[in-house]
């Protein structure tokens, strides 16, 4: 009798810690992402940039700094969140000139991460411009509907990865500046979510872009394609991030107030809100909406879901040489955000563009 009270303690015990362990895994497989992130809208070169528009996972106290480097360089460091290799970063050029803004390169000082960043204008002249940067790690998977994935490519191989579905990204080059990227598991039945997409480059002027866009239903597959200081081609590094119904941090609630939309037809004087569905999403269950602010100019508007201090981020969408920034600074009123604007470029030419906008707030 004793011996089978204790088989039978044991085996309660065994099925107890079963299921505390079957928890704990189905805990880890719908963890929250990020487990890293920080933003801020840098309009300095030296010092502490615009506060009301900076946030990250760090402890309150600390704040992100910038230093300068070289003409057009600066050394972004994002406190307390530093990780020894590994995440993403996307930077947009905020300017009413044809400039954008590349990655250098990013990595852990002590206990900080620290992003180097140079903008140039068209043609390849360095020249400091105020931009938007977000930076973000994350592990584990995601329960869908909500999908999200990146990849940094070195240049010659995947570099940082991560697929909310468990399943390994892949890279292939297709052609001088262009390679074919596939996020298996996070495919959709027609084209659904957002994409941005960064150049990393060290030493060379370099600007890369969404030129395609192919979802089936067991991945997303997308097309980079990337070009020097001018028009021409180019092999270079990037940085590459899929969303959908998540934010560009990565995270879902919180935060609960973000935003994106793929202006697909861009001649569209509008207002109008693009189709199909899923590709403009508001997590407060409102609209987005576009309209011409002139040639090459798109307002594009969030409802309900603004709340400082918050962070946008756009890529152009094409197969040509074209580019996107921001002609100034975003700003919410009330609770809407006002993107004015988003303006897109071939060389030094304003143009009507397709291009893809995303909006995260910290709250």
């Amino acid at each position: 009798m004793h011996q089978l009270r204790r088989v039978i303690i044991r085996m309660l015990c065994i099925t107890a810690l079963l299921a505390a362990g079957l928890t704990a895994v189905a805990t880890a497989a719908g963890a929250a992402v990020p487990n890293r992130w920080g933003f801020a809208h840098v309009n300095v070169n030296n010092g502490v940039p615009d506060i009301a528009r900076q946030a990250g996972s760090w402890p309150a106290g600390p704040t992100v700094t910038v230093t300068p480097g070289g003409i057009g360089q600066t050394y972004v460091r994002f406190p307390q969140i530093g990780i020894p290799r590994g995440g993403i970063v996307h930077v947009t050029a905020i300017s009413q000139e044809a400039v954008w803004c590349q990655v250098q390169k990013w990595g852990q000082s002590g206990a900080d991460e620290i992003v180097v960043v140079q903008c140039y204008r068209y043609g390849g002249a360095a020249v400091f411009t105020p931009y938007s940067i977000v930076f973000s790690e994350s592990s584990g998977r995601m329960a869908p509907p909500g999908a999200f994935g990146y990849i940094h490519w070195t240049g010659s191989a995947i570099g940082s990865t991560y697929n909310s579905s468990g399943v390994a990204n892949n890279v292939g080059p297709t052609g001088v500046g262009v390679w074919t990227v596939t996020l298996p598991g996070l495919g959709s039945s027609t084209i659904a979510g957002n994409i941005q997409v960064t150049a990393v480059n060290p030493s060379v002027p370099a600007r890369c872009k969404v030129s395609a866009w192919a979802p089936i239903a067991a991945a997303q597959q997308i097309q980079v394609r990337c070009h020097n200081a001018t028009n021409v081609p180019l092999n270079t590094g990037w940085n590459l991030t899929y969303q959908r119904e998540r934010a560009i941090t990565g995270g879902v609630n919180p935060p609960r107030n973000f935003a994106y939309v793929f202006d697909n037809s861009p001649a569209n004087p509008g207002p109008y809100t693009p189709v199909p569905p899923a590709i403009t999403f508001n997590s407060q269950g409102s609209f987005n909406d576009i309209m011409s602010a002139g040639l090459g100019f798109r307002l594009v508007s969030f409802y309900q879901v603004g709340a400082l201090p918050d962070n946008v981020q756009v890529t152009a969408f094409g197969t040509g040489p074209e580019f996107c920034n921001l002609l100034t600074l975003w700003n919410t009123f009330g609770v809407d955000v006002r993107v004015r604007d988003v303006v897109c470029y071939n060389a030094v030419t304003r143009v009507n563009q397709p291009s893809f906008t995303t909006y995260v707030s910290a709250r």
